[in-house]
């Protein structure tokens, strides 16, 4: 079983930055593949990007590219998401997720968080 717990949202202008954080629970967090998924109002929730195990590779849905950042700390559990250039569809609720233990590239999130609202103004 594994908690995830995200913070680090909030309300930030156009252009600006902002680090999520995603602390995990348990003592096998090495060896979860963990995502980063959003959703808008009113629309599906989408993949943001992915980080393998031991951080050596890494995901990114084409709207994020090159903005987005997606790093883990196995030795404090946590898997990070820095956001630059921020526009105001990235707006939304960011979720983390653990992918099934062991398993490259994730085709199923176990575990999710409550997730933490991101809201962009213009």
């Amino acid at each position: 079983q594994v908690q995830l717990v995200e913070s680090g949202g909030g309300l930030v202008q156009a252009g600006g930055s902002l680090r999520l954080s995603c602390a995990a629970s348990g003592r096998t967090f090495s060896s979860y593949a963990m995502g980063w998924f959003r959703q808008a109002p009113g629309k599906e929730r989408e993949f943001v990007c992915v980080i393998s195990q031991r951080g050596g590779i890494t995901y990114y849905a084409d709207s994020v590219k090159g903005r987005f950042t997606i790093s883990r700390d196995n030795a404090k559990n946590t898997v990070y998401l820095q956001m630059n250039s921020l526009k105001p569809e990235d707006t939304a609720v960011y979720y983390c997720a653990a992918g099934r233990p062991g398993i490259w590239p994730p085709h199923a999130y176990d575990y999710w968080g409550q997730g933490t609202q991101v809201i962009v103004s213009s």
